[in-house]
């Protein structure tokens, strides 16, 4: 995986296929095979994971806000929709699943009160994100964010000769695990089943048990929600 990673901007199609199905994997390691289910791929970009739930059979849906980030061969059936106001009923879905979205939302209490209410009672919601102390917090002009925002992000023009995709505090938000951990254990419309790395192979869940360790050591943190009963 942390090969693969880095060749994302040089083969984004093996680096996200990749992603794709090790994401799956997860989702049914922890509620079995999504095969004949309802998922809902919220803030998907191109795709990959929508492609990945459907060659395992899933009615799998991608809503994504962003048309620039589609591509030019979306799903069929892609929508473009904000994650703050699905266009679905609520309990549609039997997983909803949102792979590094929650660091480019302002408001992520109102994203996860969505992606809850559209999961039926007894669904599972797949969430992850790259935490802000994370070495890859900055994104592309990681791990030059330690030294400032601003600063990272002029390092990556002067290299690169063009502007950063992000921005912090208009499409990138600095999260934290700590403080996401404590929001989403206060909720009473889901319960915490995992808190893990993604991406560590061993460990997982010890290094998010770590107070401030685990804001630097996670990289990147996986939450498998499970909807409370109504």
């Amino acid at each position: 995986m942390f090969r693969a990673f880095l060749h994302e901007q040089d083969d984004p199609e093996a680096c996200y296929s990749l992603l794709a199905r090790d994401a799956v994997d997860q989702v049914e390691a922890y509620d079995g095979p999504v095969a004949g289910r309802t998922v809902l791929d919220v803030g998907g970009g191109g795709g990959y994971f929508t492609e990945e739930f459907r060659r395992r059979g899933a009615n799998a849906y991608l809503f994504e806000p962003d048309v620039t980030e589609l591509g030019e061969m979306p799903p069929d059936s892609a929508v473009v929709a904000d994650g703050y106001l699905l266009p679905l009923r609520d309990g549609v879905a039997d997983v909803t699943f949102s792979s590094n979205v929650l660091e480019h939302v302002a408001d992520p209490g109102t994203f996860l009160s969505e992606l809850a209410r559209v999961t039926r009672p007894g669904g599972l919601i797949y969430v992850s994100f790259t935490n802000w102390l994370s070495p890859w917090g900055g994104h592309e002009w990681a791990p030059w964010h330690y030294f400032g925002a601003e600063r990272a992000r002029a390092r990556y023009l002067r290299r690169t000769g063009r502007p950063a995709k992000h921005t912090l505090g208009e499409n990138l938000f600095a999260v934290h695990i700590g403080s996401t951990l404590r929001q989403v254990r206060a909720r009473d419309d889901v319960t915490v089943v995992s808190a893990r790395s993604r991406y560590w192979p061993f460990l997982a869940e010890a290094v998010v048990k770590a107070p401030g360790i685990r804001e630097f050591a996670t990289w990147n943190l996986l939450l498998i929600l499970r909807r409370c009963p109504l």
